[in-house]
């Protein structure tokens, strides 16, 4: 797959015969093969680049600059029309700015025919969803594509029309997991000032008024909360926060803790590292009431409360919302 563009602005350019790549600043590419010359070049081209994306863009014009080759079938997409153009790549890569718009890395390419998204299964359809400017597709979607391209395309009886929403629903949960794990990794990346500050922001979402304590011997209290920010209504917060992923707390830090409690407290115990078994009876039989709290309980209170967040619960854990299909 190679993509015309943002939004397919260069799909008339590219249904004209080629596919194509920007990265104008590198300039005429015909020399260079190798991956790690590429590299040197990009990042004398691209200084300002990110080290995250550096890899994926190098990767991505290796492909198309190297690996590509003739005789190799291609697709982009058309949004507008919602087709998809498949081909076969027709020629070596050459530069020649103004052949396609912005874009002066060009190949060839003969289009042999048209598939419509609507004609794919849910399961290739979100696999060629991917926002990535070049990306290989698998042999299953590519079946797929075939069978549309030659007009096997199955009338829709209520078994597949149940399958694809069983499907669809899969592909959701995944959606959901991968999106979770990516915010329990930003959490991973806060430091143990900045891990207190967003259980305070939680709190704060959660119609608590909340500060973290000073920096030096707290006692056991990082966090402290109440519905009136001074203590003097119940329920009384008291929270310790441990950012150690790697080291589960034991009974006797959670002992530590729930000894400093007083009557009219309540106790939260954070920590991205998880409890222990003893720990845990630790809390449980407390007589005050102590909520432990892991790094997917974490991760939970983030995703639940976000769209109560302030501008400082917000900076420290950015976010943003993803719109599903209802049915």
């Amino acid at each position: 797959m190679v993509r015309a563009g943002e939004g397919g602005y260069l799909i008339k350019d590219f249904a004209k015969g080629f596919v194509a790549v920007g990265y104008q600043e590198l300039g005429d590419m015909s020399g260079i093969t190798d991956l790690e010359p590429i590299r040197k070049k990009y990042l004398t081209a691209y200084p300002q680049a990110k080290p995250g994306e550096i890899g994926n863009q190098v990767a991505m014009f290796y492909k198309f600059r190297t690996v590509f080759k003739v005789n190799e079938k291609v697709i982009t997409y058309d949004p507008n029309k919602r087709e998809y153009l498949v081909g076969t790549i027709v020629s070596d890569y050459y530069y020649k700015p103004g052949e396609v718009q912005d874009y002066p890395h060009v190949r060839k390419v003969k289009w042999e025919g048209t598939v419509s998204r609507d004609h794919l299964s849910a399961s290739s359809r979100n696999s060629l969803g991917s926002t990535l400017c070049i990306f290989s597709i698998n042999e299953d979607v590519w079946s797929d594509i075939q069978s549309a391209l030659k007009g096997k395309t199955e009338v829709a009886s209520e078994e597949s029309i149940e399958e694809e929403k069983k499907e669809l629903q899969q592909i959701k949960e995944d959606t959901i997991g991968k999106a979770r794990e990516l915010i329990k990794d930003k959490i991973l990346k806060l430091d143990d000032r900045e891990m207190e500050q967003l259980v305070a922001a939680i709190l704060r979402a959660m119609g608590y008024k909340s500060r973290v304590t000073p920096i030096g011997p707290d006692r056991g209290v990082d966090v402290l909360a109440s519905p009136d920010g001074l203590g003097l209504e119940q329920p009384r917060i008291r929270c310790e926060v441990k950012h150690r992923p790697k080291t589960q707390i034991g009974a006797q830090d959670t002992r530590s803790f729930l000894g400093g409690l007083r009557e009219g407290n309540r106790g939260l115990y954070v920590s991205t590292g998880g409890f222990s078994k003893e720990a845990k009876y630790e809390a449980e039989r407390s007589n005050v009431p102590c909520t432990l709290i892991d790094l997917d309980e974490l991760a939970s209170l983030v995703i639940d409360n976000y769209e109560k967040f302030d501008i400082e619960g917000c900076t420290l854990i950015p976010l943003v919302k993803v719109f599903w299909p209802a049915e």
